[in-house]
């Protein structure tokens, strides 16, 4: 294997640059499925998927959780100087991406640099690490498929942000989406995404749920207009999720979403990213979130992972679910693929699993379940009678009364008179267990 350096320091110095070998490999450092040069369509694997490492899961994540300490001991927070600190950090991130040959980074803003007393000081180490960050990127070829502001952690933001009943908390947070702003643009981020994890409510009876909202939407609206008028060209995401950590979220699901963009006139510039574990704890499917995205013309980027159906929170686990992700990609496959993102591992390691080794393991294996998986798709929509069997299920809407239903030119009456002069209508199978083989077939 290829052997890769990148930054001033090495951390997986186990572990060379991991290659493509095939599905007959052996080697738990190597990808069976994932051939980044292997054309899908007209793109590569590689420019297709657009894959990228969330930076706060695998660089800052230590292990904690509400119950325990922290169980990853990452050699590279050590430094006690915030800035040395933000470089060795940045360090053991290229040099991971590298040997990983991953395209791209996404991160928020306190990821790469620790949040400051004051903004002042947090712009000047904010401008410090991007330079740094960018000479990473010119080393590396490795991109930014987004940035975005942690407006969550601080216990500022414990009734909002964007929707905090005080203003001056919503000055604070419009400071640092410029700052993060200003950094994505900086280092040539293709996309920008927001996360309202605080923007919801844990009591509707403190709660004006209609200023909030419009408070958010024109916030975004500033945000958006502040970002085209410094050249950004990118798309805007919002991610949707239900609860966790408040009690309801205003981004609950992708149909929610949408429903927002479009009232407050936001779809010439936003589009979704969807999260799978978010989509399940709203009590849908990832492919459902998936399709409702892609049917309104906003599935812009996804974040990968994966929920535990007997875990009732967010567990953000790395996919593995081959099956699951061929229904995905039969979704992305149809809709033409994703709008101006990519997929990033917004998944963390388990908290037993403390060998650094473990994390090329977790991304190789999140990466080869998503070729595969499209390789899968790819082969039942040009083989399979897939495609068929379901343009067939609505075969009467193209032609005679149902195209004329479909084209508005019918009404409740002329219903009525058809079904007057027909018997009553026949029953048809759905045929859904032939649907499911018909995967099975192709794995």
């Amino acid at each position: 294997m290829s052997k890769v350096t990148i930054g001033n320091q090495a951390y997986f110095t186990s572990v060379n640059k991991i290659d493509y070998e095939g599905r007959e490999s052996d080697n738990p450092l190597a990808y069976k499925w994932y051939d980044e040069h292997r054309l899908i369509g007209d793109a590569s694997m590689k420019d297709y998927f657009k894959f990228a490492v969330a930076y706060w899961h695998s660089f800052c994540g230590n292990g904690s959780d509400p119950f325990g300490l922290p169980t990853r001991d990452l050699p590279w927070n050590q430094a006690n100087d915030p800035i040395q600190k933000a470089k060795d950090k940045m360090d053991a991130a290229f040099e991971f991406m590298s040997k990983l040959g991953i395209p791209y980074y996404c991160f928020h803003d306190v990821d790469i640099v620790d949040e400051a007393p004051t903004l002042v000081e947090f712009e000047q180490r904010l401008e410090v690490i991007t330079d740094y960050a960018q000479q990473k990127q010119e080393e590396s070829g490795i991109k930014l498929l987004w940035g975005t502001a942690n407006l969550f952690s601080n216990p500022r933001y414990m009734n909002g942000a964007a929707t905090n009943p005080d203003f001056n908390v919503l000055a604070y947070a419009g400071a640092q989406v410029k700052l993060a702003l200003d950094a994505t643009i900086k280092l040539k981020g293709e996309n920008y995404v927001f996360w309202g994890g605080r923007e919801g409510y844990l009591s509707l009876l403190n709660t004006d749920m209609k200023r909030e909202l419009d408070h958010l939407a024109r916030f975004l609206h500033m945000a958006k207009d502040y970002a085209r008028s410094q050249g950004f060209k990118g798309t805007f995401f919002i991610e949707p999720k239900p609860a966790e950590p408040s009690k309801h979220q205003y981004d609950y699901d992708a149909a929610t979403t949408i429903g927002f963009i479009r009232n407050y006139g936001l779809q010439d510039d936003f589009k979704l990213n969807i999260e799978v574990n978010h989509a399940t704890l709203a009590q849908h499917t990832f492919q459902h979130e998936l399709q409702t995205a892609a049917d309104a013309d906003m599935l812009g980027s996804i974040d990968a992972n994966r929920g535990d159906y007997q875990n009732g929170w967010d567990t953000d686990q790395f996919p593995n679910n081959v099956y699951e992700l061929v229904e995905a990609c039969l979704v992305i496959l149809q809709a033409g693929g994703l709008q101006g993102g990519g997929i990033n591992f917004d998944a963390k390691v388990r908290r037993n699993s403390t060998d650094l080794d473990d994390m090329f393991y977790a991304h190789i294996g999140g990466m080869d379940a998503f070729a595969r998986a499209l390789l899968v798709a790819k082969a039942i929509l040009d083989k399979s009678p897939f495609t068929h069997m379901r343009r067939d299920r609505y075969s009467s809407f193209d032609s005679s009364d149902g195209q004329l239903f479909e084209e508005g030119k019918l009404t409740l009456q002329h219903l009525k008179r058809i079904a007057f002069n027909k018997d009553n209508p026949k029953k048809l199978s759905g045929k859904q267990e032939l649907f499911e083989n018909i995967i099975n077939d192709y794995l």
